[in-house]
């Protein structure tokens, strides 16, 4: 996907890039590196870069779940992340991070499908 024009880069402090602010109406929507919205109504632009800093990007290293085109869920690791896709791993039992470990993979769309859920607990 090619980011749309209106999409603006935030980086915290150190350079990092961590997210969007896109301009909603008389405010901004700060989305996050998934291209996920963070919050709810828009903001003032301060707002949306605190929402993007206090977000950051350790959430990307937790564990999701996937669900699949048969109504299954798999637990998943984020690998990569970006306009250009999402790629995700198979992460049964921690099998993501053993060493040689032959996770399946799945590519994904960018902004992250709703099928991407982040694991709550």
């Amino acid at each position: 996907m090619t980011l749309p024009e209106d999409w603006i880069e935030h980086r915290r402090e150190d350079g990092e890039p961590v997210g969007w602010i896109v301009p909603d109406g008389g405010g901004f929507r700060p989305m996050d590196f998934l291209g996920r919205p963070v919050g709810g109504a828009p903001v003032e632009w301060l707002e949306a870069e605190e929402a993007l800093d206090a977000r950051g990007l350790g959430f990307l290293a937790d564990r999701h779940r996937l669900k699949l085109a048969d109504g299954t869920e798999r637990p998943v690791r984020i690998s990569q992340a970006g306009p250009d896709g999402i790629v995700v791993v198979a992460d049964e039992f921690g099998a993501a991070s053993a060493v040689g470990a032959q996770a399946d993979e799945f590519h994904l769309r960018f902004p992250a499908p709703e099928e991407l859920l982040l694991n709550e607990g």
